[in-house]
């Protein structure tokens, strides 16, 4: 079963399926962990890898690596939005994005239509990034530090 997932017209097929929904679960700690995953689910290393860089490409996944909590590791975290004019929207993303720290970013329907993640090294980086993503763009950046923490367990089924 194909399942047509992108404005180009890209289909997932069983195997895309397969691995996005075992990737979902973790990644295994070993020396050779692609190797182990298409053992896994039954198809070459090679074809593994190949398959994740061309998932990427086409948009079907943003990212592939591991998640970090900052905090625990001493550094910061913060949501950020910003209300960006619709014509800029794609030129102010482009800065956003161009942003190390800036850990993933998305528009809403919303006053604030872009939203993004900083994760810093410390706390104080925070309103430094922000302040030059202000500076850069001449737009407000609205930060929203997080104040209690909740795991959901994200999970998308492909």
């Amino acid at each position: 079963m194909a399942l047509d997932t992108t404005e180009t017209g890209f289909v997932l097929d069983d195997l895309d399926r397969e691995i996005i929904n075992h990737l979902q679960e973790g990644f295994p700690l070993v020396p050779n962990p692609f190797a182990q995953v298409a053992i896994e689910i039954g198809c070459t290393e090679q074809e593994l890898i190949d398959r994740l860089n061309m998932l990427r490409h086409e948009g079907v996944i943003t990212r592939f690596g591991p998640f970090f909590d900052a905090a625990a590791l001493g550094g910061a975290f913060c949501l950020c939005a910003m209300s960006v004019p619709a014509e800029r929207f794609e030129e102010v993303s482009l800065i956003v994005n161009a942003h190390p720290e800036v850990a993933h970013n998305y528009e809403r329907v919303h006053s604030f239509n872009m939203w993004f993640v900083l994760a810093t090294e410390t706390a104080d980086e925070i309103s430094n990034v922000a302040d030059l993503i202000e500076q850069e763009t001449g737009l407000a950046v609205a930060l929203f530090p997080k104040l209690e923490e909740y795991f959901i367990g994200f999970k998308v089924a492909a």
